[in-house]
């Protein structure tokens, strides 16, 4: 299971270190507005897929929270149809639908699990709410 923070699921972008710090910068920024991952985590982790509405922690190298997301929306595709509209509000800069593609193989394949046309990616869009610790305290922000 993911780490849970003040009830909150994690979400632990990239992998822990410059990249990680990146694209938190860019969630803070408001110019990171979703993240992708691969289905086949989810059920080696035991997780269900995330749900619209759902808050979720952001977190840090050391799991730290960094701000709180909302859900907005949800989907599996394949990643042979993953849209480049949606590539787009990963807001890592890149410049064509060929560009996430490639970037986003290579990345998968460095952490150890390839993938193909056919692997089935989810596409998480979310929305900044606060950043910081503070959101948690006040108790209002439960899934």
């Amino acid at each position: 299971m993911w780490p849970r923070i003040g009830g909150l699921r994690a979400l632990a972008l990239g992998t822990p270190g410059d990249l990680r710090a990146r694209l938190n910068t860019l969630v803070l920024a408001g110019l990171k507005t979703a993240t992708a991952g691969l289905l086949s985590e989810y059920a080696e982790e035991g997780e269900e897929l995330e749900h619209v509405g759902e808050r979720l922690a952001l977190v840090d190298d050391a799991d730290a929270l960094v701000a709180v997301v909302q859900v907005t929306g949800i989907e599996v595709t394949r990643f042979a149809e993953v849209p480049w509209d949606f590539a787009h509000a990963e807001g890592e800069g890149d410049r064509s639908i060929e560009e996430w593609r490639a970037g986003h193989a290579a990345y998968w394949t460095r952490v150890g699990t390839p993938v193909t046309d056919d692997s089935e990616i989810v596409c998480v869009r979310f929305r900044l709410l606060s950043a910081g610790a503070g959101g948690i305290a006040t108790g209002d922000l439960g899934t």
